[in-house]
């Protein structure tokens, strides 16, 4: 088995002066707020552990306060731990030496902010080349590759202007072009496009997207949005007082929320678009030995609800559903799809 891009094990923070004190009694099993109100110790981490793998985007969501931006700054080492490992491509970055560290950021990562972080005294081409330059580029390749990253974002245009020349959207594309730049490992993006309006927010991730499929880099990426997550995401990590509560894909989260606070970020979504078939199998009635299911009565488990609908909606007679092993899972029926929409639509 593989080993995966980033591994994180037991990773806590405790913000204070006397982080013992606190550490002593998450072991004894003390809650974040009861540790405080004993010791004004703040945990922003309690002992999280978790995988992202190469090539996958992971969304971190949680409510404010629930430790996800301290988690994402505890991966590069903007915030120091207070105990656990940051493991990367088999190295802890935890262990690294000062000048290790800074020669592994310029290289192997970047970070794209919520506020864009543009130096406003600098061009569009200046911004991007900012990294390439700290890294010790220069010259024609140093200029090729920024241009080629500018294009890549649809910015190539604009190299000569100024962020207070940009909209919002177009300062995003910017950040995440000098981020780029570097051609880094990993992308690490804290509430990247939460300051953008909702129609450039879901441009940026639709950019995102392509340029994802194009490069395959490892993504994690911090959010409060759960409509973006389930979007974005190759599995989703949800966040509750420093604590990780649940993970996993976005059928998964959507499908079996871990708990009521899982279940209040899902207000508001219409969650139905994420089942599958065999979500929508009618569990109350009996699969007829009987019935002879062909081509086109026929679905795969993982078929999508649009596909089901219009397999489903379309016949007269029942649709049988089969798993990987071609199995028979259950059946779905016209009225047993619509009663499952339904109901999911209305759950949360």
């Amino acid at each position: 088995m593989s080993q995966a891009k980033i591994q994180i094990r037991e990773l806590t923070k405790v913000f204070g002066t006397r982080p013992e004190q606190a550490l002593s009694l998450l072991a004894q099993g003390l809650s974040k707020d009861e540790i405080f109100q004993r010791t004004g110790q703040v945990v922003g981490l309690s002992r999280v552990s978790f995988d992202v793998e190469a090539g996958e985007i992971y969304v971190l969501m949680g409510l404010s306060g629930s430790g996800k931006s301290t988690l994402i700054r505890l991966i590069n080492r903007l915030v120091e731990p207070t105990s656990g490992a940051v493991t990367i491509d088999g190295r802890d970055v935890v262990r690294m030496r000062p000048a290790e560290l800074v020669r592994w950021r310029r290289k192997r990562v970047a970070m794209v902010f919520q506020s864009f972080a543009l130096m406003p005294h600098r061009s569009v081409f200046d911004n991007v080349a900012f990294g390439l330059e700290i890294a010790g580029e220069a010259g024609s390749r140093c200029r090729d590759r920024v241009m080629d990253v500018l294009e890549q974002v649809g910015l190539k245009a604009y190299a000569q202007k100024y962020p207070r020349q940009l909209s919002g959207g177009m300062q995003q594309r910017v950040g995440l072009a000098r981020a780029m730049a570097v051609d880094p490992d990993i992308l690490l993006m804290d509430e990247a496009f939460s300051a953008l309006d909702p129609l450039k927010r879901t441009e940026m991730q639709d950019l995102m997207l392509e340029l994802q499929r194009e490069h395959r880099r490892t993504i994690f990426f911090v959010s409060h949005d759960l409509e973006e997550a389930l979007k974005i995401g190759s599995r989703i990590g949800i966040m509750e007082g420093g604590l990780l509560v649940q993970q996993g894909t976005p059928h998964e989260i959507v499908t079996r929320p871990a708990n009521d606070y899982v279940r209040r970020f899902f207000k508001g979504v219409d969650t139905s678009r994420y089942l599958t078939a065999a979500d929508l199998v009618d569990t109350g009635g009996a699969v007829d030995p009987l019935a002879h299911f062909n081509g086109r009565n026929r679905l795969s488990a993982s078929t999508t609800l649009p596909d089901a609908l219009r397999t489903v909606l379309g016949l007269d007679q029942p649709v049988g559903v089969f798993d990987e092993a071609e199995r028979l899972v259950g059946c779905i029926t016209p009225k047993s799809l619509l009663t499952k929409i339904a109901s999911t639509r209305h759950a949360f």
